[in-house]
C-alpha cells in the first residue's frame, strides 16, 4: 500500500505546489499554466517515480535510497526527548490522541490504524474523511488510558501525547515502541509532522503538508506587508473567561493572520482567567471566539459587561468555524485557521472566496473530501 502511495507523491506535490499558485491574487502577475502541460508534467512525473520504483526491486550496489524515504532500522528523538529506535516500517498503529489520528489520515496511514483515542465520534474529520475509523477499537483519553487494551492490539508503533509518559514507559517495556508529541505551537507542530513522517516512511506526504503551511504562510506575510494589526481578544471553549497567552499556538496563529493578541502578556502555558475589567483595559478590535465555544456570538454582543469594548461596538465578533475540525487547535489543518482569522482580521486583502479556495484545496489534497460539500 505504501509503495502505491509513493507513486502518487509526484502529483499530490504537483497539485500542492498549483494550489498555492492559484489561492488568492497574484501579486507576480504571472500567468496561469495550461491545463494540458499540467497533465503532461504530472505523467512525466509519475513515469519517473514508477521508474524509481521497478529500480528499488532491483540489488543496488550503491546501497543508497530516496531521500524521501526511511531506512530501516531508524533511531528519532520524540517530543519528551526520548531516542526511539524503530527497527522495521510500522505496519500496525496506534494513536491515543487526536491530533496525531488526523495527522496520520493526512498522511495516508489511516488503514494501518488498529486503535485511536476516545470520543472519535466527537471529530467531523473522521467521518468526513475516513468513517471507518470510528468503528475501532478505543485506547481512551490522555485522563483515562486503556494501557492493557492497547498492548492487546499488539501494535508496531503507538503515537500518544507528552501526558502519558508512564504509559510509554510501560508499552516500551512491552516490546511496544511510543513516540511522545507535544505539538503546542506552530513550531512544535511542524516538528511533530516531520517525526511521525519518519517514523513511518511518509516523509514524502509530510513534506507536501508542511510545503502547503509554509506556502500559506508566505501568502499571508505577503499581503500583510505594511498592514495595521488590530487587536485581538481570544476566548475560550468553555468560558468566555478564558483565553490564550503567548505561549500557546492560538497566539501564533493570531500572528501569522496579521492581528496581535490582546492577552500576549499573559505566560501561562494554558487557557488563563482573565476579568470583564482587564478585558475593557485592553478594549479589543477584536473577539474572537473558539470553534468549539458553549456560547454564542450574540451571547457576547449582548452582554452588558463589555459595553463600550470596541469589538462590540463594532460587531467585530466572529466564532470560529468548526465543520471538519478545530482549527483553533494544533491539528495539521491548523494553518486554515490562520487563513480564517486572516480574512476576518483583513477582508479587503482576502475576499471570502479566497480563503474559502484554501480550505477546499487543503482537505481535497490531505484528506479526500470536499470541504463545505457534506
Amino acid at each position: 500500500m505504501k509503495r502505491r502511495k509513493r507513486i502518487l507523491s509526484a502529483l499530490l506535490a504537483l497539485a500542492v505546489a498549483l494550489s498555492l499558485a492559484a489561492c488568492g491574487t497574484n501579486a507576480e502577475g504571472t500567468a496561469a499554466q495550461d491545463p494540458e502541460a499540467v497533465l503532461q508534467e504530472s505523467d512525466a512525473a509519475v513515469s519517473e517515480e514508477e521508474t524509481q520504483e521497478a529500480k528499488e526491486e532491483q540489488p543496488s550496489s550503491a546501497g543508497t535510497e530516496s531521500a524521501e524515504e526511511t531506512v530501516y532500522p531508524v533511531t528519532v528523538t520524540d517530543q519528551a526527548g526520548r531516542e526511539v529506535t524503530i527497527e522495521e516500517e510500522p505496519q500496525k498503529l496506534v494513536s491515543g490522541y487526536y491530533i496525531s489520528t488526523s495527522l496520520l489520515i493526512a498522511l495516508g496511514l489511516e488503514e494501518d490504524l488498529a486503535g485511536i483515542e476516545a470520543k472519535a465520534d466527537t471529530r467531523p474529520i473522521y467521518e468526513l474523511s475516513a468513517p471507518q475509523l470510528l468503528s475501532l477499537p478505543s485506547v481512551g483519553s490522555a485522563k483515562e488510558f486503556d494501557l492493557e487494551g492497547c498492548a492487546a492490539l499488539e501494535p508496531d508503533l503507538v503515537i500518544l501525547p507528552l501526558k502519558l509518559q508512564s504509559a510509554a514507559e510501560t508499552l516500551e517495556g512491552l516490546d511496544i515502541d511510543v513516540l511522545l508529541i507535544n505539538p503546542e505551537d506552530q513550531e512544535l507542530l511542524e516538528e511533530t509532522i516531520g517525526l511521525i513522517g519518519t517514523a513511518t516512511n511518509t516523509m514524502d506526504r509530510a513534506q507536501a503538508l508542511l510545503d502547503f503551511s509554509r506556502g500559506q504562510e508566505e501568502r499571508l506575510e505577503r499581503a500583510l506587508a505594511g498592514a495595521e494589526r488590530p487587536s485581538v481578544y481570544l476566548a475560550g471553549n468553555s468560558d468566555f473567561l478564558s483565553t490564550a497567552g503567548d505561549a500557546m499556538y492560538q497566539s501564533d496563529l493570531i500572528r501569522l493572520a496579521g492581528g496581535e493578541n490582546a492577552a500576549a502578556g499573559i505566560e501561562d502555558a494554558y487557557w488563563a482567567e482573565v476579568s470583564y475589567e482587564q478585558i475593557l483595559a485592553w478594549n479589543p478590535d477584536y473577539i474572537l471566539l473558539a470553534s468549539d465555544a458553549s456560547y454564542t456570538v450574540e451571547d457576547v454582543l449582548a452582554d452588558p459587561n463589555l459595553a463600550g469594548v470596541a469589538a462590540v461596538e463594532n460587531g467585530n465578533v466572529h466564532r470560529m468555524p468548526g465543520d471538519a475540525e478545530a482549527w483553533d487547535s494544533p491539528v495539521p489543518g491548523g494553518i486554515l485557521g490562520a487563513v480564517w482569522y486572516f480574512c476576518v482580521l483583513h477582508p479587503e486583502a482576502c475576499p471570502e472566496a479566497e480563503g474559502e479556495a484554501a480550505i477546499r484545496e487543503f482537505y481535497e489534497t490531505f484528506y479526500g473530501f470536499s470541504y463545505g460539500e457534506n
